[in-house]
């Protein structure tokens, strides 16, 4: 079978080309997974949006409802990045559901990447960081709620701390929040995760890589992990304009052969989400994204 993957077109709400959240970069990322024989119809699945329900186990009721009532405050939405209307709300519900669906979907057949995901500056109470809702929280309890699963594990390699995953997820002992991210980055005030781990600016490959496959089999250690979300942000390339790190394209592909390895040969289901990425150069930013899809294609 192949990876299955998660995907919809209102992922795309389509912002100007000169806003600092490349949105046109969802719709490459198909085109790229298409060029590379991975988006054929027998791959693909189609989200609902995530339903009120889902997203107030994750986030106060109020805010939810705001969201989805296009009302959010301007003060949450300068924090968001940007203003919560029709389609940033439609996406976020979207871009919530695929995770969900995704992690179903992994379940099942092991391995499911989302083409979004990764919203983990959302915290209980409201966005942030260009983030609506904290999809990777919602299906965390989500899978809880419904018994899918006792005990999840999430590995954030995004280069920006998991403040708000961290937030929300901080008191669920069944979930055990990991972040790697890099020091001297977004956000200034952090929120502790279960474990972080913090990277001088500049670190490349190498040294990225040793940090990492050290901590992966303390990871394992934890706990009995029925699922791994993995948050396989771009943002720590050394192109990325908001990342400061330094790592390559062999070093992105290095990392995400490591993390999706290390589980599958476990028999631990896992979950991609893509994370942030931040380039003028979009197309290239897509190809970045769609190495977490090649990789994962190698163990579907």
């Amino acid at each position: 079978m192949p990876l299955q993957i998660v995907h919809h077109p209102d992922y795309d709400a389509s912002f100007a080309v000169n806003h600092r959240f490349p949105m046109s970069k969802y719709p490459l990322l198909m085109e790229a997974l298409s060029a590379r024989g991975l988006a054929g119809p027998e791959a693909l699945s189609m989200p609902r949006p995530a339903p009120a329900s889902w997203l107030k186990l994750a986030h106060a009721a109020s805010y939810v409802d705001q969201v989805l009532a296009c009302e959010v405050p301007e003060k949450i939405e300068r924090e968001i990045g940007f203003p919560v209307g029709p389609r940033v709300s439609l996406r976020a519900q979207l871009a919530t559901g695929g995770t969900v669906l995704a992690a179903r979907l992994a379940l099942l057949n092991g391995i499911a990447c989302n083409t979004a995901g990764g919203s983990h500056h959302a915290r209980r109470a409201q966005g942030a960081g260009f983030c609506t809702f904290n999809d990777v929280a919602v299906a965390s309890l989500v899978l809880l709620a419904e018994a899918a699963a006792r005990n999840i594990l999430i590995v954030d390699l995004d280069v920006h701390q998991g403040d708000g995953t961290a937030d929300i997820l901080g008191d669920e002992r069944r979930v055990f929040t990991f972040s790697m991210h890099g020091d001297r980055n977004y956000p200034a005030r952090k929120i502790a995760s279960d474990l972080d781990v913090a990277l001088p600016d500049g670190t490349g490959d190498a040294a990225y890589l040793e940090r990492l496959g050290g901590i992966l089999p303390e990871l394992t250690a934890r706990a009995p992990w029925d699922i791994v979300f993995y948050n396989a942000g771009v943002d720590v390339h050394a192109d990325d304009r908001l990342g400061r790190l330094s790592l390559s394209n062999e070093g992105l592909r290095a990392r995400d052969d490591m993390v999706i390895r290390h589980f599958r040969a476990l028999r631990i289901p896992v979950c991609g989400v893509i994370g942030g990425g931040y380039s003028t150069d979009v197309a290239a930013l897509a190809a970045r994204h769609a190495i977490l899809f090649e990789v994962a294609s190698g163990f579907a």
